[in-house]
C-alpha cells in the first residue's frame, strides 16, 4: 500500500503547497521562488529526520533521487517551452514528494502516470479556459481571427489536401485509423489559428510600468531610451524592470493562461489512482 503513514505527511504536504501555487499562479500569475523552494526543504526535512529515527536512510535517499530526476524533467519542460519558470520549479519540487516507493521501477510507472495524468488535465482545462476567455473577448477574438485565417490560408488549403488525400486512402484501404489520421490534419490548422487568436486578443494587456513585474512577458521587443529590450521567454529581469520604469508609455504584456491547477488536478488523479487500483503498482 503506497498511501501509508509514512507517505501521508509527504502528500498532505504537497497538497498545501500546490494548492498555495494555485492561489499565486491565479492571482499573481506567478508562483514565488520562495515558495517551490521550501517544499524541497520541507520534504527533504521530513524524509531525513524519518530515516533518522527508522534507521532506512533509503527514505531519505529516495528524495534525493527524485528531485535529481524531476531536476532534469523541469528544465527539460522550461527549455523546450513547455513550462514558465514557476511551473518547472514546482515540478521539480514535486520531485521530492513522489518517490512512494523503494521499488523504482514501481517510483518509475507513478512519475510516467503523474505526468500523463497532469499534462491531460491540464490540457482539457486549458482548453476550457480558453472557451471563457473568447466568451468573454468575442468581438475582439471574431476580428482577430478573420485576420488571421486570411493570413493563415495556405495551411488551411493544404491541411485540407492532405485531409482528402488520406480520407481517399483510408478508404481505398478501410482502414479506419487513417481516415481518424486525416480528422487530426484538419484540426491542427484549426486548433493552431484558435491558439494563436486566444493569445492575440484574450491575452495582451497594456500596464503602465510601475504595475509590471519581474518575469512578466513582453509581447513585443521595447524600445527605451535608446536601448532594446527584447521579449524573451525568460520575462523581463529586474535591469529589464528598472529601465521599463522610467518609460511614459503603456507597456503591452502577454500573460499566459496559469497552468498550476493542472498540477492540482493530476496530483489528486494519481491518489485516486494509487488508491483504488495499488496493484497496477505491484
Amino acid at each position: 500500500m503506497l498511501i501509508n503513514n509514512e507517505n501521508l505527511f509527504l502528500i498532505v504536504l504537497a497538497l498545501i503547497w500546490i494548492i498555495g501555487a494555485v492561489l499565486q499562479d491565479l492571482r499573481r500569475r506567478e508562483v514565488d521562488n520562495l515558495w517551490n523552494f521550501s517544499l524541497i526543504g520541507f520534504a527533504l526535512a521530513y524524509r531525513l529526520s524519518f530515516s533518522v529515527f527508522g534507521g532506512n536512510y533509503w527514505f531519505f535517499i529516495n528524495g534525493i533521487i527524485g528531485f535529481l530526476i524531476f531536476l532534469i524533467l523541469g528544465n527539460l519542460f522550461y527549455y523546450l517551452r513547455v513550462f514558465a519558470g514557476g511551473d518547472a520549479k514546482l515540478l521539480i519540487a514535486l520531485g521530492t514528494i513522489l518517490p512512494f516507493s523503494y521499488n523504482w521501477i514501481v517510483n518509475f510507472k507513478i512519475f510516467g502516470l503523474f505526468i500523463l495524468l497532469f499534462l491531460l488535465t491540464g490540457s482539457v482545462y486549458v482548453l476550457l479556459w480558453s472557451f471563457v476567455l473568447v466568451i468573454r473577448n468575442w468581438n475582439k477574438f471574431f476580428k482577430k481571427y478573420s485576420i488571421l485565417f486570411k493570413k493563415y490560408w495556405k495551411m488551411f488549403f493544404g491541411g485540407l489536401i492532405f485531409f482528402i488525400l488520406w480520407l481517399i486512402i483510408g478508404i481505398v484501404f478501410n482502414d479506419l485509423s487513417l481516415v481518424l489520421i486525416g480528422f487530426v490534419i484538419i484540426l491542427f490548422p484549426i486548433l493552431f489559428v484558435f491558439a494563436r487568436t486566444v493569445e492575440e486578443s484574450c491575452m495582451i494587456k497594456a500596464l503602465s510600468p510601475s504595475k509590471v513585474t519581474e518575469g512578466d512577458w513582453l509581447y513585443r521587443d521595447l524600445l527605451i531610451r535608446g536601448k532594446r529590450i527584447k521579449a524573451s521567454w525568460d520575462g523581463v529581469s529586474k535591469k529589464e524592470l528598472e529601465l521599463i520604469s522610467k518609460s511614459n508609455k503603456k507597456i503591452l504584456i502577454k500573460q499566459g493562461i496559469p497552468f498550476t491547477p493542472g498540477f492540482l488536478f493530476g496530483f489528486i488523479f494519481l491518489l485516486v489512482l494509487l488508491w483504488k487500483f495499488s496493484f497496477i503498482f505491484n
